[in-house]
């Protein structure tokens, strides 16, 4: 099959062996594919996963490791010990893990280890005890997006906002739009958004919902919550998602927020940080670090996008071939794209 490889710290498009399903695994011809931020962590600092002590994820220079995580295909092989649960044909997404032995020993993140590869590819293999059919309506392009607005969906409900309180996500790329969508789907108001660029606040408060967009280089975010919290009465804490990953960004936010403020750090922090501990402990912020999503939150976003009840494709800027994957990797890199670019690995790309 042809595949987005990196072998060597070098990314390309290869010709390797088709993967085969194992005992109790599927094979799936991709469909859609999405990516993602974490595709280029994977690529830029590929320290992290030679010090993985979980095993999940491993970078390993004189192997290939086909990237790519978030996808939707279309079951075309079936493992040893397969049920008959999904038949040739279906439309299968899956929580980007393969089961190692079924579970016994262990796990891999799928795209993120080279014994289990990746989504941009024209097939990958699945386990089935945690795949999902999504027989609907909803595009393939909106089934892939699943594990993404399934982070969102997790820190929302980890933060469960009081009615009095008031939420500001600080960032409006991919994980920042999640977030949105899963406050929206709340009924939450009013749902504050801060990003530099103009397209993104525009499409956080036209394409997902949020109320009101803040120009971070015009006002400061939390002196913006606190306008609103002045002007409606709300005075519950606020409660900041921060969805940017950029190295002083949580320092800045817990010196400038007011006491009781609950700060979850959904960027991704894979270049290290440091905090003053004890600004924080004088601010009497809370954090919290990763941690999802959880399966519910997985299986619930794909539900409500399965049901209508969620659209993640305005997230989309651009659909690509595997070709044009390296470039696409590139801008993503440089967040100089659109939130998300999928990737047609087998399909029409207009």
């Amino acid at each position: 099959m042809r595949a987005v490889a990196l072998r060597g710290g070098r990314l390309g498009v290869r010709d390797i062996p088709d993967p085969v399903p194992g005992p109790g695994e599927l094979l799936l011809r991709v469909r859609s594919t999405a990516i993602c931020a974490s595709d280029v962590h994977f690529m830029d600092q590929p320290e992290l996963s030679l010090q993985d002590p979980t095993g999940r994820s491993l970078y390993d220079a004189d192997r290939e490791v086909v990237l790519g995580h978030e996808f939707v295909g279309e079951v075309i092989g079936h493992g040893p010990q397969c049920s008959d649960q999904f038949p040739l044909g279906t439309r299968v997404t899956s929580i980007p893990i393969r089961l190692v032995n079924g579970g016994a020993d262990g796990a891999h993140i799928i795209g993120q280890h080279p014994d289990s590869p990746g989504s941009f590819a024209e097939l990958v293999v699945v386990s089935e005890s945690i795949a999902r059919a999504a027989d609907s309506a909803a595009s393939d392009d909106a089934v892939a997006l699943t594990d993404a607005f399934a982070v969102g969906e997790f820190y929302v409900r980890s933060a469960n906002l009081q009615p009095d309180e008031v939420p500001i996500v600080i960032g409006a790329g991919a994980i920042g739009l999640s977030t949105v969508a899963a406050l929206v789907r709340r009924g939450i108001a009013p749902i504050l958004v801060s990003d530099f660029q103009s397209d993104r606040r525009d499409l956080a408060c036209n394409g997902f919902g949020a109320h009101i967009a803040i120009d971070p280089a015009e006002q400061e975010p939390l002196d913006a919550v606190r306008a609103i919290r002045s002007e409606r009465g709300l005075w519950g804490a606020a409660v900041v998602f921060e969805c940017v990953g950029v190295p002083g960004l949580i320092q800045k936010l817990v010196d400038t927020a007011d006491m009781g403020t609950r700060i979850y750090c959904a960027g991704g922090w894979y270049t290290g940080d440091t905090l003053d501990i004890t600004s924080a402990t004088r601010q009497g912020v809370t954090l919290q670090f990763g941690g999802g999503p959880w399966p519910q939150d997985w299986y619930g976003t794909l539900d409500a996008i399965v049901a209508g009840d969620l659209d993640p494709v305005p997230s989309i800027g651009r659909i690509v071939t595997l070709d044009e994957v390296p470039e696409a990797m590139d801008l993503a890199r440089r967040s100089a794209g659109p939130p998300r670019i999928m990737v047609h690995p087998n399909g029409d790309c207009s």
